[in-house]
């Protein structure tokens, strides 16, 4: 299935996984600023090959997770800093400027190495 943007966690700080139990995770380009760097999963500034929206599936590992909501910067941010928020909350309103709200459920594991894919369609569940 073809992907609309695709990047590797290629290092973390200290206190990645701090807001984990929140259900939220947070990734920074390289240039990420030092008060936050220890709490972001590294990963390269890239540019998508399409427009993100609710529908789409984000694949972070083997996991899949339906996309409900996008803030509106949230695409801007991730493709000129490297920087986005995901919100494990399945929540469709009052969405912070900066993050992609996915389904409610389970984090995956994350380090160094995990893929995160977003499809432009949803990804059946295996």
């Amino acid at each position: 299935m073809e992907y609309i943007y695709e990047n590797t966690i290629n290092g973390y700080g200290a206190l990645a996984s701090t807001f984990l139990e929140e259900g939220i995770v947070i990734f920074f380009g390289e240039n990420a600023p030092a008060t936050l760097k220890d709490y972001c999963y590294t990963i390269d500034i890239k540019k998508a090959r399409d427009v993100i929206e609710v529908g789409q599936t984000i694949e972070i590992g083997t996991n899949h997770y339906k996309i409900t909501a996008v803030g509106e910067v949230a695409q801007k941010n991730l493709e000129s800093l490297g920087h986005l928020t995901i919100a494990f909350t399945g929540e469709n309103e009052s969405v912070l400027p900066g993050t992609i709200v996915v389904e409610k459920n389970q984090i995956p594991e994350i380090g160094n190495g995990t893929q995160i894919k977003i499809f432009n369609q949803g990804v059946e569940h295996e």
